[in-house]
Protein backbone atom coordinates (compact mmCIF):
# COMPACT_ATOMS: atom_id res chain seq x y z
CA UNK A 1 0.00 0.00 0.00
CA UNK A 2 1.53 3.29 -1.08
CA UNK A 3 -1.13 5.55 0.38
CA UNK A 4 -3.51 5.24 3.27
CA UNK A 5 -6.08 7.81 4.33
CA UNK A 6 -7.58 7.84 7.81
CA UNK A 7 -9.72 10.63 9.16
CA UNK A 8 -10.17 10.81 12.89
CA UNK A 9 -12.06 13.35 14.87
CA UNK A 10 -11.83 14.05 18.55
CA UNK A 11 -11.92 16.87 21.04
CA UNK A 12 -8.39 18.03 21.71
CA UNK A 13 -9.08 18.87 25.33
CA UNK A 14 -10.13 15.24 25.92
CA UNK A 15 -6.96 13.75 24.47
CA UNK A 16 -4.56 12.15 26.93
CA UNK A 17 -1.19 10.64 26.07
CA UNK A 18 -2.69 7.14 26.27
CA UNK A 19 -5.75 7.92 24.09
CA UNK A 20 -6.56 5.26 21.47
CA UNK A 21 -5.94 7.64 18.57
CA UNK A 22 -2.40 8.38 19.79
CA UNK A 23 -1.82 4.66 20.23
CA UNK A 24 -2.94 4.06 16.64
CA UNK A 25 -0.77 6.92 15.31
CA UNK A 26 2.24 5.60 17.18
CA UNK A 27 1.64 2.06 15.94
CA UNK A 28 1.63 3.07 12.25
CA UNK A 29 5.01 4.75 12.75
CA UNK A 30 6.46 1.24 13.23
CA UNK A 31 5.67 0.60 9.55
CA UNK A 32 7.75 3.60 8.43
CA UNK A 33 4.58 5.64 7.88
CA UNK A 34 4.77 9.28 8.80
CA UNK A 35 1.29 10.47 9.74
CA UNK A 36 0.18 14.01 9.04
CA UNK A 37 -1.91 15.49 11.82
CA UNK A 38 -4.12 18.44 10.98
CA UNK A 39 -5.73 20.22 13.89
CA UNK A 40 -8.82 22.25 13.08
CA UNK A 41 -9.93 24.93 15.45
CA UNK A 42 -13.42 26.33 15.66
CA UNK A 43 -14.41 29.18 13.39
CA UNK A 44 -15.55 32.50 14.77
CA UNK A 45 -18.83 34.06 13.61
CA UNK A 46 -17.21 36.23 10.94
CA UNK A 47 -15.25 33.36 9.40
CA UNK A 48 -18.33 31.17 9.40
CA UNK A 49 -20.34 33.87 7.62
CA UNK A 50 -17.58 34.27 5.03
CA UNK A 51 -17.62 30.52 4.42
CA UNK A 52 -21.42 30.39 4.15
CA UNK A 53 -21.36 33.39 1.83
CA UNK A 54 -18.83 31.68 -0.43
CA UNK A 55 -20.68 28.35 -0.41
CA UNK A 56 -24.05 29.91 -1.21
CA UNK A 57 -22.65 32.49 -3.67
CA UNK A 58 -24.45 35.25 -1.82
CA UNK A 59 -23.16 38.41 -0.22
CA UNK A 60 -22.21 38.16 3.48
CA UNK A 61 -25.01 40.59 4.28
CA UNK A 62 -27.55 38.09 2.92
CA UNK A 63 -26.06 35.07 4.71
CA UNK A 64 -25.61 36.62 8.15
CA UNK A 65 -28.88 35.34 9.63
CA UNK A 66 -28.27 31.80 8.40
CA UNK A 67 -24.66 31.96 9.63
CA UNK A 68 -25.85 33.04 13.06
CA UNK A 69 -28.12 29.99 13.25
CA UNK A 70 -25.35 27.67 12.02
CA UNK A 71 -22.88 29.12 14.51
CA UNK A 72 -25.36 28.74 17.36
CA UNK A 73 -25.90 25.07 16.47
CA UNK A 74 -22.25 24.17 15.79
CA UNK A 75 -20.29 26.61 18.00
CA UNK A 76 -17.99 27.00 14.98
CA UNK A 77 -16.86 23.36 14.89
CA UNK A 78 -15.89 22.68 11.23
CA UNK A 79 -16.99 19.03 11.30
CA UNK A 80 -20.37 19.85 12.84
CA UNK A 81 -20.76 22.70 10.34
CA UNK A 82 -20.13 20.37 7.38
CA UNK A 83 -22.51 17.76 8.73
CA UNK A 84 -25.23 20.36 9.32
CA UNK A 85 -24.84 21.81 5.81
CA UNK A 86 -25.11 18.31 4.32
CA UNK A 87 -28.19 17.63 6.43
CA UNK A 88 -29.84 20.91 5.38
CA UNK A 89 -29.24 20.03 1.74
CA UNK A 90 -30.61 16.49 2.13
CA UNK A 91 -33.72 17.82 3.86
CA UNK A 92 -34.31 20.29 1.04
CA UNK A 93 -33.68 23.34 3.20
CA UNK A 94 -30.70 24.32 1.02
CA UNK A 95 -30.91 23.70 -2.69
CA UNK A 96 -29.12 24.67 -5.88
CA UNK A 97 -30.79 27.10 -8.24
CA UNK A 98 -29.21 26.50 -11.62
CA UNK A 99 -31.07 29.42 -13.18
CA UNK A 100 -29.75 31.83 -10.54
CA UNK A 101 -26.36 30.03 -10.34
CA UNK A 102 -26.33 29.91 -6.55
CA UNK A 103 -27.58 28.02 -3.54
CA UNK A 104 -30.87 29.04 -1.99
CA UNK A 105 -32.28 28.38 1.43
CA UNK A 106 -35.78 27.71 2.67
CA UNK A 107 -36.58 30.63 4.98
CA UNK A 108 -38.84 28.54 7.25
Amino acid sequence: VNHFFFLGCCRGDEMTDDHQIWNMINSVKHFSITPTIVELTCMDKDNMNTLVSNILCLSPRLTQSLSDILYHKTKGNPLFFCQLMISLNREGLLSVSLSRRRWERDEE
